[in-house]
Formats: structure tokens, C-alpha cells, sequence
């Protein structure tokens, strides 16, 4: 049964075909009355199923595939096939596509008429459908061959699928016309032209072409054949005009082999520049020419780096050196191995902070509350920190001196960086150089070698994003030196403020400007520092901790932080005074603080545990007395060294300076029959042992000042020890502690007891200064020392020493050896 809708439509199509039908008669008679003889000469008018494609064109005498997932489409294409057929194909475009390619005195014109919001070409092509497939997505894929070129009369919409009314375009008559021969012999020879310069012809079309008599035919399937854009496509088909298509496509074919004209000469050039073995390097060449000629879009890697380019302020000579390695990466294959070389170098001096400083904050008042609070004591090194700081602050630039924070392990040297950067609002970068035997690890790798890296310096200053961070090179005293080089000596640039301007990084190759960097460096010792690089620094001492400061640093920092850290509440454990103190006695020995902060952490961990097997009420404070640390820590590690509390005889007390802190040492003296050789013992370090050989010698030339017989020297062979002797002993300052020991045995004088002294001696009897006095003093304090003997030139040193430990002691001060001795021995047989 027929819809009468349907009926309805088909009566609606013909009326208006016979309608178009006799007003185009009508037309032709008129403007043809002459020449019109017979009824079949009138045009045949028809109508056919529309398919308006965009960016295809099929010619007559063609085959084209197409793929087709627009309902309407599908609809006609079904259509069809019930019918004859056949479907008309009309090209269209946009509305705001403004194609231009010849001036227009020369460009074929082009009628579009409207369609559905978008502009049809009025000449389009009757095509039969060869084959249709229909795919399992919804879309039909159908082989169309072109038959005849048509032109446009109407359009009648429907529901579906839209019907259009057309006439076709006369075909052109061949007459012996001498412009069109030549025009077309013309196209053949630069058709063969182009085989010969191009591999994509296939055969069989290179044969049909040339075997192809009909010039309206040959024209269209040479047109249907070249890479031509759809717009030109499009004005080929509506060029009714025979000489006017030839022409064109005259044109198209002479641009045509120009393009394959310069590829061929591109080839050429690249093949003459890498060789006939680099093929890869000659494709990809071959590609970029060819990119730059089309006006191609660059690499998105090379893009997102001229854009980060453009967001950063960069010195001149950075930016032409990188754009000197863009141009360099543009010619290389992403997959080559020099790419991701060049590409890491470029992203280097991109990330590098060139410009880039943070901002200044410093507030005196500020920071000395800061170090007030992240530190305990420590009050001269505080007070030069803030008056470093304040001439920052009317200097008004970011250059500053150079560093050094010398003491034992465990006193706050790192800490104490990181509060200055803290104060002055700077990043805060740490580097280790403990270990480092390389040069490269502070000047970088040369780019030639695999896996280069900047050196750590400037990895330190890219980690931190800023030009001016406060950067501590931590255990400066313990870089080593081998085949590699020496990086004490690279530092001598870095540390020094009339050069460090001018960096020069061996992967970077650009000099960098280092001295808006804070240099803070750190060291237990300055012995192992070669000259130059500590010439560099200004020195800033911090000695060890007494046993009251390492008490209050415990109560104000380490025991609370730890509670926090083990889960627990000040309300649930508590160390009292008198247990700190035997933690740090009998368990700690370090002029630091930090295995006494491991030590608590223990006793937190242990409490915890008691706490989580219920041996422990979470709600009851549990303190630690001095008994329990045995429970908690084992059996005590250290002994305390004692003074003597009675007089002896050839024996004397002396005081050292350790890594870890003062200690005292004891020197014991006696003699067998022998030749007068002098045997040392104890561990003793070269300076020690020639401290020893001074002190004899200097007994000998005095023995008749003491009524000692110099035969005792001739007929007895002395030996000195220093107890604890797997502990290495070294320096000069038990100078006159041999020599005491030494009077004290050969005159059998007593030594006074709870005495302890220092003091190199020289051949001539006089006491020189030392070092550590602050270190030797607590320890001898700590020993139960009640009198301690010091040269007079260390008189000074006093100033540094705490006042709880002055109030304790009473101090000697002795210019020679006599002094010392009317002061160190008692008479014989005199008790005290």
C-alpha cells in the first residue's frame, strides 16, 4: 500500500520538473528561434537523489570510493539502488572558505547555489553506484563511477532524503581546432614528464592514459590523477569551456613538476651532505626541507621550549646559545640518540635560575628570635650571625662573605644554616661533600660523555629555583682526592668571592654568576681543609656543649621532640635532672648532642612498648629515675675519668682536646737498668712522641738544678706510657705533663693531687699556648679536678669559659716549666 504522502511528493516532483522543464524551453526558443529545427534538439532535463560531499570532486570517467555515515545520505544511497541507480554528486563548502588561485581575469568562474546553511557548486556529476557495503557501525562504504557532467536546475527537499533537478552539460564537440591539439598534446608530454619524475603513477595508469583517444576523457582522468586541492578540483569541473579547461590544467601540471622539480633537487642536495650511508638522516633532512617549503607546524618539544623561552628572563648569551642547539634539533630524528643529548642540554639552561632571586627579609629582631628559638646558648655565634646579618641589611645587595662553621659532630653546624636561611627568607640547599673524589661532582661532565650532568652546584641551585639560596656544603674537611681530580681545588672558585662570578660549569659552558649565593660550609676539624680553600672562609668556632648546657638543650629541645615522635605525652613520662645528666655521663661521651637525643629516643620507644602491652597505664606519668637506665640502656658505657686524690709519684695528670670533647689524660713514667734509651708508648702520634724527646732532653740539662745524679740517665733505659692505648694520642700540649712526670720520678717529689695542667714545652723550659682550653677545662671539671694549669698566654681564653665551670676551678697561669713544678710538686713525704 502507497503512502499517499508519498504520492503526493512524486506528483509535486514531476510538476515541478515540467514546470522548470517549459520555462527553459521557452527560454532556448527564444534565444535560439533561428537555428531550432525539431522538438529533439531541446535540452532532456532530469531528476536524480542529491548527495552534496564536501572535499570530494568525481569526475566523468572515473571510479571513487566513499564512505557515507550521514542518515540522509544512507537514505539516498538505499534509494537508489531500489531505482536506477544512479545519484547526483554536487561538491560543496563553507560559507567562509575564500579560495583564490589565479587572478580572476584567469580563473574559470565558479556558481554555488544554497544549500543547508553551506554553498553547492551548480556543476556537479551523475554517478552510478557499482557497489555498496554496509558496515556493522551504521555506515555504507559504495564504489561510484562518474558518468557526465551536470548542472543544477533545482532542489526539492524531503524528509529524508532531498531529490534535484538537472540538466546535463552539452558535451563539447572535438573539431580540428589547432589551440586544442596543441593544448592537449601539451598535457601528455608533461603527463610523461611527470611518470619520469615520479614513482607514484601506477603502470596500468600510465597505460590507459596514453591509450585514450577522447580529449574530453583523457582531460578529467589526468585531472582525477594529480595532487591537486579540492578547490581546484572543484573549478576543473565547472570549466564547461574545452580550451578554458585545458588551460587550467596546463597550469596545475607545469606547478605540479616544479614541486617534483625541487623535491628532486632537495634530494640532491641532502644526498651531496650525508652521504649515501646516513639514509635516515638523509630522510628525515629531506623531510624538514620539504616541512619548511610546506609551511609545516614545528616539533610540539621545540615549541613548549620557545614558549618557555618567552616566560623567562635569560641572559643574551643564554638565548643564542639556545637557539643555536634549536637549530641543531630540528635536523635530528626524535629517536636519534644526539636528540635527547641536545634536548637535556637545552632543558639545563632553560631550568637553571639565571634571574630568578627570592626576595630578602631580613629583620634582626626576627632572626635573633628565630635562633633563639632553634638553638640553645651558643650566644657569641649568634651575635656574629646577626651582625653578618645586619651588614647585609645596609649593604642593600645579596653578595656575601663566605662561611665556615667548625666544631664536633653534633652541635648544630647544619641546623644553625638552616635557621639563617630561615630568617632571611632564602631556599635552603645542603650538598655533602664527605666522600666526594671527583672534580665533576662541582664543575659538571663535559656533554661528550654518556649521562653528563651539570655539576652539583648547579643541580643545588635548579633543586632550589632561585639564584640566591643560603647553599651549605656540609663536611668540607672530609673531601678525598684521587686520579680524578681534586675538588678541594675546584671550590677554591666557587668559595671565592672575587671569582665565583664567573662560574664556569663544565656542562653549561656559560659562565654562572655565584655570588648572590650564601655559601655556609662545615667542618669538625680545619686540618684536613687545604690552605687556599680555608684562606677562603671566615671561621666561626662552635666548641662542645658542658654537661648543664647539654641538660638544658635535652629538657627545652630533644626530650620533647622525641615524645612527640614516639606517640607519647609529656603527662605519660618525665626525666628528671640527675637521669639526664647519667644518660649524658655514662652513656654519651661526645662533645655534641646528638646520640644523647638517640639515647632518649630509646628510653621513649621502650616506655611506648610498655605502654602498648598494657605492662604501663596509658593515664600514669612514668618518670625514669638514674636506677631504671640500666632496665633501659643496658649496662653503663663509659667510666668517668677521676683525678688522683692522693699525692703520686711520677705520675701527672694532663688534659687533651678530642672530636668529641675534652678529656684528661694521664702520663705515667718509670726505668730498668739499661743504656738511657727513652721507649714511648700509648698510641702516640709523631708530635706527641717529639713533645715527649723535648721534655726528657730538658729534664737532662736541668737534673743538677733537682740534685738528680746523670748517671740515673746513663745506666737506666725510662719509659713513658699514656694508659688507654688503643686510643690514638697526638699533639704537643702534654709537653708539661712528661716533663712533670719525669721530675716527679727522678726526685721522688709527689705530684699534688686534683691538679691537671696543659702547655707545650720547648728545649728551653718555656710554656706555650694551646688550643681547645674551653673542652679541657670542662673535662678536667667533670674529672673532680679542683686545680687546673694553664700557660700564661691562655690567660685569655678564660672569657670563653662558662662561669659555673670558673666558680669550680682555680686557674694557674705559668710562663716555664720552674713555675709549674714550685706550683705541681710537693716535698718528700709532704701529704696535703
Amino acid at each position: 500500500m502507497t503512502d499517499k504522502k508519498d504520492i503526493n511528493k512524486k506528483k509535486s516532483n514531476k510538476e515541478k520538473v515540467e514546470s522548470i522543464k517549459e520555462q527553459v524551453e521557452h527560454d532556448v526558443i527564444a534565444e535560439n528561434s533561428n537555428e531550432v529545427n525539431s522538438e529533439s534538439e531541446l535540452p532532456n532535463f532530469e531528476h536524480s537523489r542529491l548527495l552534496p560531499i564536501f572535499d570530494i570532486v568525481v569526475f566523468p570517467f572515473t571510479l571513487t570510493s566513499l564512505v557515507l555515515d550521514a542518515p540522509e545520505f544512507v537514505a539516498a544511497v538505499e534509494e537508489a539502488m531500489e531505482k536506477d541507480r544512479t545519484v547526483c554528486l554536487f561538491p560543496a563548502v563553507k560559507h567562509d572558505n575564500n579560495f583564490k588561485i589565479l587572478p580572476e581575469a584567469e580563473m574559470p568562474e565558479i556558481k554555488f547555489t544554497e544549500f543547508e546553511k553551506n554553498k553547492i557548486s551548480k556543476t556537479g556529476t551523475l554517478c552510478r553506484i557499482v557497489k555498496k557495503l554496509r558496515f556493522p557501525d551504521d555506515t555504507v562504504r559504495v564504489l561510484i563511477r562518474g558518468l557526465k557532467r551536470i548542472e543544477l536546475l533545482d532542489i526539492n527537499s524531503g524528509d529524508n532524503v532531498s531529490d534535484v533537478v538537472y540538466l546535463q552539460v552539452p558535451v563539447e564537440v572535438e573539431q580540428e581546432n589547432i589551440e586544442i591539439s596543441a593544448l592537449v598534446q601539451n598535457i601528455l608530454n608533461l603527463f610523461q614528464e611527470m611518470v619520469a619524475m615520479s614513482q607514484s603513477f601506477p603502470d596500468e595508469l600510465k597505460i590507459a592514459i596514453l591509450n585514450i583517444k577522447e580529449d574530453i576523457r583523457l582531460i578529467d582522468l589526468i585531472a582525477d590523477t594529480l595532487n591537486i586541492s579540492y578547490y581546484e578540483r572543484l573549478v576543473l569541473l565547472n570549466a564547461h569551456d574545452l580550451t578554458e579547461r585545458l588551460h587550467f590544467l596546463t597550469y596545475l601540471m607545469n606547478r605540479e613538476i616544479n614541486i617534483l622539480r625541487i623535491g628532486t633537487d632537495i634530494q640532491n642536495k641532502v644526498a651531496i651532505n650525508l652521504g649515501n650511508s646516513q639514509k635516515e638522516v638523509f630522510l628525515r633532512e629531506q623531510m624538514k626541507v620539504i616541512r619548511k617549503e610546506l609551511g609545516e607546524d614545528k616539533n610540539p618539544e621545540i615549541i613548549a621550549i620557545e614558549k618557555r623561552m618567552k616566560e623567562l628572563d635569560l641572559p643574551d648569551n643564554v638565548v643564542e646559545v639556545i637557539k643555536k642547539e634549536l637549530e641543531r634539533l630540528e635536523v635530528i630524528h626524535q629517536a636519534a640518540a644526539e636528540y635527547n643529548v641536545i634536548y637535556t642540554y637545552i632543558d639545563w639552561l632553560i631550568s637553571v635560575p639565571w634571574r630568578n632571586f627570592s626576595e630578602d627579609c631580613i629583620d634582626i629582631k626576627k632572626s635573633k628570635k628565630i635562633l633563639d628559638s632553634d638553638h640553645y646558648d651558643l650566644t657569641d655565634i649568634k651575635e656574629r650571625i646577626l651582625e653578618f646579618l645586619a651588614v647585609l641589611q645596609l649593604k642593600k645587595d645579596r653578595k656575601s662573605p663566605i662561611l665556615c662553621f667548625v666544631g664536633p659532630p653534633g652541635v648544630g653546624k647544619t641546623s644553625l644554616g638552616q635557621s639563617i636561611a630561615k630568617s632571611m627568607n632564602r631556599k635552603f640547599v645542603r650538598m655533602s661533600l664527605g666522600g666526594i673524589r671527583d672534580e665533576a661532582e662541582i664543575r659538571g661532565h663535559r656533554r661528550t660523555y654518556v649521562g653528563a650532568l651539570p655539576g652539583r652546584i648547579i643541580q643545588g641551585l635548579k633543586k632550589s629555583g632561585t639564584s640566591n639560596p643560603v647553599f651549605m656544603l656540609d663536611e668540607i674537611d672530609k673531601i678525598g682526592t684521587d686520579f680524578r681530580g681534586d675538588p678541594a681545588s675546584a671550590l677554591l672558585e666557587v668559595l671565592d668571592p672575587m671569582q665565583n662570578h664567573a662560574f664556569n660549569d663544565h656542562y653549561l659552558e656559560l659562565d654562572y654568576d655565584l655570588s648572590n649565593v650564601m655559601f655556609i660550609a662545615t667542618a669538625n676539624i680545619t686540618d684536613t681543609i687545604p690552605g687556599p680553600l680555608l684562606d677562603r672562609m671566615e671561621l666561626i668556632h662552635l666548641p662542645g656543649y658542658t654537661v648543664q648546657e647539654k641538660v638544658n638543650i635535652a629538657k627545652k629541645f630533644l626530650i620533647p621532640r622525641q615524645i612527640k615522635g614516639n606517640g607519647l605525652t609529656s603527662k605519660q613520662i618525665f626525666f628528671p635532672v640527675a637521669t639526664i645528666k647519667d644518660i649524658i655521663n655514662l652513656y654519651t661521651r661526645e662533645a655534641g648532642v646528638r646520640k644523647l637525643e638517640k639515647t632518649c629516643a630509646t628510653v621513649c620507644r621502650k616506655i611506648a612498648r610498655k605502654i602498648v602491652e598494657k605492662e604501663i597505664s596509658a593515664d600514669k606519668r612514668t618518670v625514669i629515675k638514674t636506677n631504671d637506665l640500666s632496665e633501659y640502656l643496658g649496662p653503663r658505657k663509659f667510666f668517668m675519668d677521676e683525678a688522683a686524690f692522693e699525692p703520686e709519684i711520677g705520675a701527672a695528670v694532663g688534659m687533651a682536646w678530642t672530636s668529641v670533647g675534652g678529656v684528661i689524660l694521664n702520663v705515667e713514667v718509670n726505668s730498668t737498668p739499661g743504656k738511657g734509651n727513652l721507649e714511648l708508648t700509648g698510641s702516640l702520634g709523631e708530635v706527641m712522641k717529639e713533645s715527649a724527646r723535648i721534655a726528657f732532653t730538658y729534664v737532662k740539662s736541668i737534673s743538677p738544678d733537682y740534685k738528680i745524679n746523670y748517671k740515673v740517665f746513663e745506666e737506666n733505659d725510662f719509659h713513658i706510657h699514656v694508659p688507654d692505648g688503643a686510643t690514638p694520642k697526638d699533639g704537643p700540649s702534654a709537653g708539661i705533663t712528661i716533663a712533670t712526670a719525669l721530675i716527679s720520678y727522678l726526685t721522688k717529689r709527689p705530684v699534688r693531687p686534683e691538679l691537671s695542667m696543659t702547655g707545650e714545652i720547648t728545649l728551653r723550659g718555656k710554656i706555650t699556648p694551646v688550643g681547645g682550653v674551653k673542652e679541657k677545662v670542662i673535662a678536667a671539671m667533670s674529672a673532680g679536678i679542683k686545680t687546673v694549669i694553664l700557660p700564661a698566654k691562655n690567660e685569655k681564653d678564660l672569657q670563653n669559659i662558662p662561669d659555673d665551670v670558673k666558680d669550680k676551678l682555680s686557674f694557674k697561669f705559668v710562663a716555664t716549666l720552674e713555675e709549674a713544678l714550685s706550683i705541681i710538686l710537693l716535698e718528700k713525704g709532704k701529704k696535703i
